[in-house]
């Protein structure tokens, strides 16, 4: 078979085959061929490397003009795409040694349950919570926008509620179900997160989707709506519960940071930490998880600063749903569905599973 021109490609074409394929991601550069990310490894396509000119033609051939603007203005632009009925895409197009570079990261259209996902039963009760902080936490592609999208999505069936999404792009689209689902996307429909959840404060919400909580105004102002009778969801790029506390109290001025734990304290319902990685058992991923509660126990380290003894809490939290991430991945290898290295390199700590695993097989 000879390889395609890489005049030829088009985007229509790619898009297509990152669908049938099962991509999470399909990269374009100048000087490779277009490249998939299918099952957490790159194939190239059998394609003539790619030429300035390509990434140019095939950028423009479907993003809305002012993002154009924006990567000639500021060197790069995100946003969302549809592509038809089939999928959605999360797009970032950007300038790299003088060329055009394009990522698009499918979404996935299908909303998973609690179970496909991987969560315990038990984490379905904080949906139905009135008020309070849930933050879902990983590195970037850990899966959080799909956990946080299936979460709505239960809400949105069972419960009567005005739910605020605000997004940056938005990527799973809700559809009015037993919910009225409200959902705003920066730069489109609000200039910024700060200002997002100022207005959804006035805009009777029972149920507040925050997608990043990346400065200290828009934390604020999230823990503010936590407080006063709201669900929030929020997402941050930490790993590990303490960590996420850490990381929130940290954000604040040094005079500020008692108030804040004691604000978190009693705001906070619950941390889930995330990870993706490859399927040992099977093509595909999967999702490990560190769970942390807020009992009363929680919320007294919390407010007392004394995150570090958190971990221990999460050991003997298995009757309120609570795991380390470490024991989780543990019981992910014993089962056969993921590798080793992957045990080794994604344990928190991984002195103590080394030694748990001898435990086990002795």
């Amino acid at each position: 078979m000879s390889t395609m021109k890489s005049s030829e490609v088009q985007m229509n074409d790619l898009l297509d085959l990152a669908v049938n394929e099962g991509a999470s991601d399909l990269h374009l550069a100048v000087g490779l061929p277009p490249v998939m990310r299918i099952h957490g490894s790159l194939a190239p396509l059998d394609a003539e490397p790619l030429t300035p000119e390509d990434t140019d033609r095939l950028m423009r051939s479907f993003t809305p003009e002012h993002h154009v603007h924006a990567l000639d203005e500021h060197g790069g632009s995100d946003f969302g795409f549809g592509f038809g009925d089939v999928a959605r895409f999360r797009v970032s197009v950007f300038r790299q040694k003088g060329h055009v570079g394009i990522v698009l990261r499918q979404i996935p259209t299908k909303m998973l349950t609690l179970e496909e996902i991987g969560l315990p039963a038990q984490m379905k009760d904080l949906l139905f919570k009135p008020r309070g902080l849930i933050l879902v936490t990983g590195p970037t592609g850990s899966g959080k926008t799909t956990t946080l999208a299936s979460m709505l999505n239960i809400i949105n069936q069972e419960r009567d509620c005005h739910i605020i999404t605000i997004e940056d792009p938005i990527e799973y689209y809700h559809q009015h179900k037993k919910s009225v689902v409200t959902q705003r996307e920066i730069g489109v429909d609000v200039p910024t997160f700060k200002e997002a959840l100022r207005r959804a404060l006035r805009q009777d919400p029972d149920v507040i989707l925050v997608g990043e909580m990346r400065d200290l105004e828009t934390m604020e102002a999230a823990i503010t709506a936590a407080e006063t009778g709201h669900l929030v969801f929020a997402t941050l790029h930490t790993t590990g519960s303490a960590r996420t506390v850490d990381r929130i109290v940290d954000a604040f001025p040094t005079n500020q940071q008692e108030q804040v734990r004691t604000q978190l304290s009693t705001s906070i319902v619950a941390v889930i930490s995330q990870i993706l990685m490859p399927r040992k058992d099977k093509p595909g991923r999967i999702a490990a998880f560190e769970i942390m509660i807020a009992t009363p126990s929680i919320r007294s380290l919390i407010r007392d600063n004394k995150t570090f003894r958190i971990t221990s809490d999460l050991q003997t939290g298995a009757k309120w749903g609570m795991q380390t991430l470490d024991s989780h991945l543990i019981d992910l290898w014993q089962s056969g569905k993921i590798a080793y290295e992957e045990l080794v390199t994604k344990a928190q700590d991984t002195e103590e599973v080394m030694q748990q695993i001898r435990g086990k097989q002795q």
